[in-house]
């Protein structure tokens, strides 16, 4: 009966212990990411974003040859941008820092494109870059014809980017930043202004980096 008894009253802990290693297992083992997009010229598959060719802000090519076996976090703004702009680079400064500290910097990099290539030619972009302390070994900075640019906001990362009179600047353009895989599929969207949010970005890029390398 005593033996019994003692069995009894481990039961709980046994129990709490059980719910302990779940739920360790469950952090270890973090879900996969959802993808976004279906490519309606081929039902079911995936979208995968189109190929492109841009001048970055040096104004030598870049192309989704420099983004191929690599994940990639995108975004649309203006350098003379008055409204949310400044903040989505802050953010996006931010988690230039945060893959450095990870070390993931150079396995994630970052594509920026004007909304307003008129403006923000090749020199104006390096010396917006320089100024917020854009590391351009990985962080790339793109303008081209506004057609192709606002296209491939479009058509690419389902995105939206146009000249407005009503908005500020002139321009209006999504806030989210866009993370895309190895493969050039999207796989989440992030408020560009919010920290919660980039900080929400930081996790899944580490999340889709280690699930590409048990691949």
């Amino acid at each position: 009966m005593r033996r019994g008894k003692q069995l009894k009253n481990r039961l709980p802990f046994i129990g709490l212990f059980a719910c302990l290693l779940m739920i360790v297992g469950c952090e270890e083992e973090k879900p996969e990411l959802p993808y976004f997009g279906i490519n309606q010229a081929v039902d079911g598959e995936k979208h995968k974003v189109p190929k492109f060719a841009f001048l970055n802000q040096d104004s030598t090519e870049t192309s989704h040859k420099d983004f191929e076996n690599h994940i990639f976090v995108t975004d649309f703004f203006f350098t003379t941008c008055p409204s949310i702009c400044p903040v989505m680079t802050s953010q996006m400064s931010r988690l230039q820092d945060m893959l450095k500290q990870e070390e993931l910097w150079g396995e994630v990099k970052i594509l920026s494109h004007t909304v307003n290539p008129e403006g923000d030619r090749p020199h104006v972009l390096k010396a917006y870059a320089e100024d917020i302390g854009a590391d351009l070994t990985n962080w790339h900075f793109v303008t081209g014809e506004q057609e192709d640019l606002y296209r491939q906001a479009e058509m690419g990362y389902y995105m939206t980017a146009l000249e407005s009179d009503t908005a500020a600047g002139g321009f209006f353009h999504s806030d989210n930043f866009v993370l895309i895989d190895r493969d050039m599929h999207i796989r989440g969207y992030y408020d560009g202004t919010s920290t919660k949010s980039v900080n929400q970005l930081l996790e899944d890029i580490k999340t889709l980096h280690k699930h590409s390398q048990n691949d």
